[in-house]
């Protein structure tokens, strides 16, 4: 089974920026595929991004393009969400997730491990 911790969420103004760290373990994560979606009340679950752990294809939601990265350090085991640019409507609670059918998908009923969340606040 795999266990995954977010971290990094947090207030922060429009225009800045996050750093979301996702800490995986339980197993070596060689043919998975990382995602990250976000939730808010009103709108349900949203895919973010997500990235393969072997070879760094990576798919972004359009409103992600261009402000958001998404990548994984081998060695800690540990993905990331670098959130730039920072609007008031990023505001949710996001969550990273985890499929080992090596799809880079948005489909979140693949991912078949999920972390706890954490919060976003962005202030206009």
């Amino acid at each position: 089974q795999v266990q995954l911790v977010e971290s990094g969420g947090g207030l922060v103004q429009a225009g800045g920026s996050l750093r979301l760290s996702c800490a995986a373990s339980g197993r070596t994560f060689t043919g998975y595929v990382m995602g990250w979606f976000r939730q808010t009340p009103g709108k349900g679950r949203e895919f973010v991004a997500a990235l393969h752990w072997n070879n760094n294809s990576t798919r972004y939601t359009d409103s992600a393009k261009g402000r958001f990265t998404i990548s994984r350090d081998n060695a800690k085991n540990t993905a990331y969400l670098q959130m730039n640019s920072l609007k008031p409507e990023d505001t949710a609670v996001y969550y990273c997730a985890a499929n080992n059918w090596g799809v880079v998908s948005p489909d979140g009923h693949i991912y078949t491990d999920w972390g706890q969340g954490t919060q976003v606040t962005v202030s206009s």
